[in-house]
């Protein structure tokens, strides 16, 4: 009887141990299981960034004194992602979801899309970038973010600015840096954008190079973004584009100053051509005109939370192609002034409010007015909204 017990309790001893390690390998089974995303992938996912560039507000519009409408409007809203799958391979996408997403006739992207390219660093200082780049213009106004824009100047809002192509990039040192670009001097064909021009040939291949400098001087007081293009519109004929922007750094005051100008055989803005009236129903570009920009921003932090800026810019216009004998090549100054108090609310997220007043003034010459019907005129949109650069991943 004793043996018997003694052998009762072993067998429910070693039943129970038995049962505890399989009940321990199930565990383990369960937990040290295959991850549903790899760990290689993993790493890759914590190397990329996936960002909601938004700018969303009220906003109340005038024209000539008159008000004329009020709405609620998602003015920017680009959707990027970008990050490393290399040590060495960068790569970036920005597609803005407020535009039509038109594949355009010249490089076969879709209108919507502002950058999708790689690039690949060379070496510590040297990069190398292709597919669908930002032309590396100069100018502080053209630098920041888009969705900080409340209205661009009359050169940069009439911009055909991202353009397929290829670049190079090369540090020089910690203050300063050189990139080149060739790119295609437009994504639609010439006559869609110029129509058919008397005299002008389209060149079978329309390029545009761009050279732009950043230098950091003075302790990062006096900061400089300088570029200078030149594109091939049509044969032996070219626009020319410079632009030198400025940032000078107070501590809580900053200011910047762009001057910018574009010389173009071909109107490429279509500001100028837009004043010209249809001859026989026909309607093309301008030949020989110029805009000139002169753009300030003033930034004051009243506090850390409380921001107050006010931007100001002129835009004159230029035709100096103008056939007639008493023509006047200048034709029209457009004025633009935006003052904004901007509220961050949180310290640890880039998310402000605004409230703003973006004013327009247009100031055409007699000649304008007299020939080609021109007439002054101004508007206003007063705004109360949201930015935000939401780091999603």
């Amino acid at each position: 009887m004793r043996i018997s017990l003694v052998s009762f309790l072993f067998l429910l001893w070693y039943s129970t141990l038995m049962a505890q390690e399989k009940g321990a390998k199930q565990v383990d089974t369960f937990f040290y299981q295959k991850p549903l995303i790899p760990e290689l992938k993993q790493k890759l996912l914590s190397n990329i960034s996936v960002i909601a560039n938004m700018q969303s507000s009220l906003r109340n519009e005038f024209t000539d004194g008159e008000y004329t409408r009020g709405r609620f409007i998602m003015n920017q809203f680009r959707l990027e992602i970008k990050g490393k799958i290399h040590d060495r391979v960068y790569f970036r996408f920005r597609d803005r979801y407020t535009k039509q997403t038109t594949p355009q006739s010249e490089d076969n992207m879709s209108s919507s899309t502002d950058l999708a390219y790689v690039q690949v660093l060379a070496t510590d200082k040297l990069n190398f970038s292709i597919g669908k780049l930002c032309a590396d213009w100069g100018g502080i106004e053209f630098d920041l973010n888009p969705i900080d824009i409340y209205q661009y100047s009359d050169i940069i809002d009439n911009s055909d600015n991202f353009l397929l192509g290829m670049g190079l990039g090369y540090q020089v040192s910690e203050k300063h840096s050189f990139s080149f670009q060739a790119l295609n001097s437009r994504t639609r064909t010439f006559q869609e954008i110029y129509g058919t021009v008397p005299g002008i040939t389209e060149s079978r291949f329309p390029i545009a190079g761009v050279v732009n400098w950043r230098g950091n001087m003075f302790d990062g007081k006096w900061k400089t973004i300088w570029s200078y293009s030149i594109f091939k519109e049509a044969q032996s004929t070219y626009m020319h584009y410079l632009a030198l922007g400025n940032q000078l750094d107070f501590g809580r005051l900053q200011f910047a100053y762009d001057l910018k100008y574009s010389k173009e055989d071909l109107d490429r803005k279509g500001i100028v051509s837009g004043f010209i009236p249809d001859v026989g129903g026909a309607h093309h570009a301008a030949q020989d005109v110029a805009y000139l920009s002169h753009w300030i921003k003033l930034d004051y932090q009243v506090i850390p939370r409380l921001n107050l800026a006010f931007v100001g810019f002129v835009d004159f216009a230029y035709w100096s192609g103008n056939p007639d004998p008493q023509k006047n090549k200048k034709l029209r100054t457009a004025w633009g002034f935006i003052p904004t108090v901007e509220y961050f609310p949180f310290k640890d997220l880039n998310l402000k409010f605004f409230a703003n007043y973006v004013g327009r003034v247009y100031n055409y010459t007699q000649y304008a007015k007299d020939v080609l019907g021109q007439k002054n005129g101004n508007t206003g949109v007063i705004s109360l909204g949201i930015v935000s650069p939401l780091h999603v991943l």
